[in-house]
């Protein structure tokens, strides 16, 4: 097979990674890559957002399935202009990648098909959003989040009303995030630990993958700014068997079936961010493809062939598909550039990564990268994924930051606390 992968980050560092080990697969190509994806495929410098010529250089190489792993083009309707083509990809359509590309939607939907979820108002303008939070009926804190795409940074969690009004000032006023400011959505603030909760979907048949912790905020102990992922952990250590059923049974696959019954037939990565709360788990957001730092460590504890799984998807016929993982657990850690996630410090060289290489159950996943006169540069925020496993997890976030110490770029920033929760779940006696 020759495939082809859309998207420049860490999550398709880490699907072409693991394309490649696919005994079906002889050619890969990635549009538009980065430093380290260019190690493993063709990449070519074609802009992710023009579906036209996207879909012209697929048909050009003759691809045999594209995988498509950024939101945008799937907000855009590369989907359908690869199926109006006939051609195969591993992609929603436009109307089912609306879950994701707005939050009013997302919400209403959950709301007319009573999947759990917080209460919430959606606010077309600063004056109604500010007479909202004048009245306060969730009271504080209260999250505040532009409606479109914000790249994961667009959700405000706000201690009090100063606080609230300014972020609906930063959105809907100051424009931060762009056309994805027009509404605002406000949410009932929920306390638990988060867990993200992906699964492969042909429309009707759902298979899950296991089940990862990411951490959103970009400072230890969950303090500073929402980012688009600083870390994850897989697999998530705050779900019991019975509570993955309950969220397969009550929100997964309620979510399938309402969106083929709104005529949204589902053919992709959906993915639902959870919080745990002491109710039980509940829908903080919905994303129409596999997330980001979730894939590194999801792919580093797949054994099973995953292009079959996205084949089948893009068929639409799943079959009997199986998912075989390792038992050993996996840690990402994401070393972020300096500014990040405001503007981030760009140009920096990255030192260190040649003597990572072949490092046993160790993968650093580039994201931000590019190669300039011989050496590799960061181009954006969030740079690199240390992604290690380990025979426990103890093992696995040693071996990561272990690793994440041999790196170095000017203004290098990372967590140091990635997996201590789920260690202390681990060992509460520590």
């Amino acid at each position: 097979m020759k495939i082809l992968v859309v998207g420049n980050g860490g999550r398709e560092h880490a699907l072409v990674w693991k394309i490649r080990q696919s005994l079906l697969v002889k050619e890969v190509y990635c549009a538009p890559g980065n430093a380290g994806i260019a190690e493993l495929a063709d990449c070519v410098p074609i802009d992710t957002t023009n579906i036209v010529e996207v879909a012209d250089f697929a048909q050009t190489i003759k691809a045999d399935l594209t995988v498509v792993g950024p939101e945008l083009p799937m907000v855009l309707g590369v989907g359908d202009e690869f199926r109006r083509r006939g051609m195969p990809i591993f992609c929603p359509s436009r109307a089912a990648a609306e879950i994701e590309g707005s939050k009013a939607f997302a919400r209403e939907f959950m709301q007319r098909h009573r999947i759990p979820s917080p209460r919430y108002e959606i606010c077309s303008s600063p004056e109604e959003a500010n007479a909202f939070l004048e009245r306060a009926p969730f009271g504080y804190p209260v999250v505040v989040k532009a409606d479109g795409l914000a790249a994961g940074k667009g959700t405000i969690v706000a201690q009090s009303a100063s606080e609230a009004k300014d972020a609906v000032s930063q959105i809907m006023s100051e424009k931060k995030f762009g056309s994805a400011g027009a509404k605002v959505v406000m949410e009932e603030f929920l306390r638990g630990e988060e867990v993200s909760f992906l699964v492969f979907s042909d429309g009707s048949r759902v298979v899950p993958m296991i089940s990862v912790q990411d951490h959103k905020r970009l400072g230890d102990g969950d303090t500073g700014p929402n980012t688009g992922g600083m870390g994850t952990v897989a697999p998530s250590t705050n779900m019991s068997l019975d509570v993955h059923k309950q969220i397969m049974q009550e929100i997964i696959l309620p979510t399938i079936k309402g969106l083929d019954a709104e005529g949204r037939r589902y053919q992709g990565v959906l993915y639902a961010g959870l919080m745990m709360t002491d109710a039980g788990p509940r829908v903080l957001e919905y994303n129409a493809r596999f997330g980001d730092p979730e894939t590194q460590v999801i792919m580093m504890r797949m054994k099973s062939d995953l292009v079959p799984v996205l084949k089948g998807v893009a068929e639409g016929q799943l079959g009997d598909a199986k998912m075989e993982w390792t038992k050993e657990p996996a840690i990402c850690v994401v070393l972020a550039a300096g500014g990040y996630p405001g503007e981030a410090d760009t140009g920096k060289e990255v030192k260190g990564l040649p003597a990572l290489k072949g490092v046993p159950e160790l993968q650093v996943f580039h994201a931000a990268t590019a190669v300039r006169d011989g050496k590799v540069v960061t181009v954006g925020g969030r740079v690199l994924g240390v992604t290690a496993m380990g025979q426990n997890l103890d093992a696995a976030v040693q071996r990561a930051y272990d690793a994440a110490g041999k790196i170095h770029f000017d203004g290098m920033q990372y967590r140091k606390d990635i997996g201590q929760k789920a260690l202390a779940r681990l060992h509460p006696s520590r």
